[in-house]
Order: structure tokens, then sequence, then C-alpha cells
């Protein structure tokens, strides 16, 4: 079961506004790095566009938990559950919810992307994803695999899982807490086709934390669910020969 966490009201807030102010931060740079001429700041999906988004949202949050569990005088790895008597039951509890889990998800997935194309609202694709299959330099391929398998789940995980989601149910709304965090979880990746399939998945991962209390098992899973979207995307892009 999860257990109390020393979160204070104020500390909450500081770090909700400080993660919205490096996120502008981030879009500002980018917008007057475009305005430069720069070439990977000109197209919508240029890379120097994404390295300023994803550096000014996840990327600043491995800055800003450091900030907030100093706050708390938190040990971190009593946070992220990284303790030797702790990680074996929480990596296990991970890889048994994955097994169960991504089957569901992906199908969601597709059934979305089905649905959506059956109602004349033919999904998008998210940036990142375009610029993995335009791009044609390694580093690119590099950067976006390490950010989806490491920057984005630790990051996303402390924030919702880690944050939000025991903070709102230390007030007296547990349900608001899975249920909210979880839409919010998969609100801010604005796209429709993975919505409910990210709700899904919030839900799975917060349950996770719940039964394990360390962030170490849901940042598995997330890290894991990551890696096997960008192998998938990896595979669209690889060459045919006859």
């Amino acid at each position: 079961m999860l257990s109390e966490k020393p979160w204070q009201a104020g500390t909450v807030l500081q770090f909700c506004v400080a993660q919205l102010a490096c996120f502008c931060l981030g879009l500002t740079l980018a917008g007057l790095l475009q305005k430069t001429g720069l070439a990977a700041f000109q197209p919508p999906d240029g890379f120097g566009l994404v390295l300023c988004a994803t550096l000014g949202f996840q990327g600043a949050t491995w800055i800003l938990m450091a900030f907030f569990l100093g706050q708390h005088r938190a040990d971190w790895r009593d946070v992220f559950g990284v303790r030797p008597a702790r990680w074996p039951r929480a990596l296990a509890a991970a890889l048994l919810t994955l097994v169960i889990a991504l089957p569901v998800v992906l199908g969601l997935q597709q059934l979305s992307v089905a649905t959506l194309e059956k109602i004349g609202w033919p999904p998008q694709e998210q940036t990142a994803v375009h610029l993995v299959l335009a791009t044609k330099f390694w580093w690119t391929r590099a950067y976006l695999g390490l950010f989806a398998v490491l920057i984005a789940p630790v990051a996303e995980e402390f924030i919702f899982r880690g944050v939000l989601y025991p903070f709102v149910k230390q007030q007296g709304f547990p349900k608001l807490a899975w249920i909210g965090v979880s839409l919010l979880f998969a609100l801010i990746h604005m796209d429709a086709a993975t919505f409910l399939p990210l709700f899904v998945l919030a839900l799975a991962l917060t349950w996770l934390y719940e039964l394990t209390d360390a962030l170490l098992a849901p940042i598995t899973v997330h890290a894991l669910f990551n890696a096997v979207n960008f192998a998938m995307l990896l595979w669209q892009t690889r060459p045919f020969h006859s």
C-alpha cells in the first residue's frame, strides 16, 4: 500500500508553476531560434524545436525534482524504491503488469486509430513520431530513443504518480487522484489516437504504484512500453530489399 508522502501544498504548487515556466521558456527559446533562420528550427517537426520542447518539460523535471525532494528532505532512494530490500519486488510486479497491460494498451491504440479513421477524423502523427520516421540521422533517433526510454518515463512518473497522485489523494480525494491525474497524464500528450490507451495505461501505473510504493515499478513499465513503441517505429523505417 502507498505510504504517506510529506508533500506540502506550497511546494507542490511551486513545482507545478516551475514546470509550466520551464515549458514556456523552452517554447519561447525555440521561437526565438526559429526566427534566426537556423535550419533545425524551421520545420514544425524540426529537431531543434523538439529538443527545446522535450528538455523544457521532461528534461527540466530532472532538475526540479532534485529541488522538490530537497525541500522535503526526502531521500530519492526511498521515493524511487531502489533500496535493496524493495527493488526486486518492484521489478517483478512491473514485469507482470507489463505482460498483462501491454496487449490491452496496444489493442486500444489500434482500435482508437481505426475508430477515428472511420468517423472521418484520421489521427495526425505526433511530432516526435514523424521525426523518427523522416530523419536520416542516427543521432536524432538516438536522442529520441534516450528520451522515450529514460528521460520521459522518469520525469512523467515523478510528476504524475510521484507528486500529483499522492498529494491529491492525501487531501481526501482518492478517486479524483486516481482518475483525474490519469486523465491529465493522457491529455498532456495531446493526441486523440493515444488518449484512451494512455488513460488505461495511467490507471495501471497508478495501481502498480499503490501496490509497490516504489516509483521504480511504474517507471519500468512506462520505459518498456515506450521502448516497444519506439522499436515498432524503427521497424517501420527499416530498408526493404527485393
